[in-house]
């Protein structure tokens, strides 16, 4: 169990992402947000999960990548975030996940828990056009 802190800050300058127009068999598109800490107690980010099995995300500090999470994982891992560090929380989408049919339009979001009793949960959307 992660107990919350006021502690900790959980500092996000954004949290949208538009891939534009991705071709279906252009392989993996990828995005990158940060999470800060902007607090004096160590960031824990944990529960990592996504919209769709089609995305997959991982949050990396320094040089330490989490597990790939995804809308079925089911995860105690614990990323920890010290003071004045940032987090990458890296988010892949794999436009052909769908078949051939996946063209179009689409809006994937991805959800992380912290342990800042004043953001304690954060929320990333993602969009994109798949063309053929």
């Amino acid at each position: 169990k992660v107990e919350a802190t006021s502690d900790a800050k959980a500092v996000v300058d954004s949290t949208t992402y538009d891939w534009g127009q991705i071709g279906i068999n252009d392989g993996n598109a990828v995005a990158e947000f940060e999470i800060k800490n902007g607090g004096n107690e160590v960031l824990k980010l944990y529960d990592v999960t996504t919209s769709c099995a089609c995305t997959t995300a991982q949050t990396i500090v320094e040089d330490k990548a989490s597990p790939l999470f995804d809308m079925h994982t089911n995860s105690t891992y614990v990323t920890e975030v010290p003071p004045g560090k940032t987090a990458q929380l890296k988010v892949v989408f794999d436009p052909l996940f769908h078949g051939p049919n996946g063209l179009g339009p689409i809006t994937r979001q991805i959800t992380v828990a912290t342990n800042d009793a004043n953001n304690p949960k954060l929320e990333f959307s993602l969009s994109a056009d798949v063309v053929k």
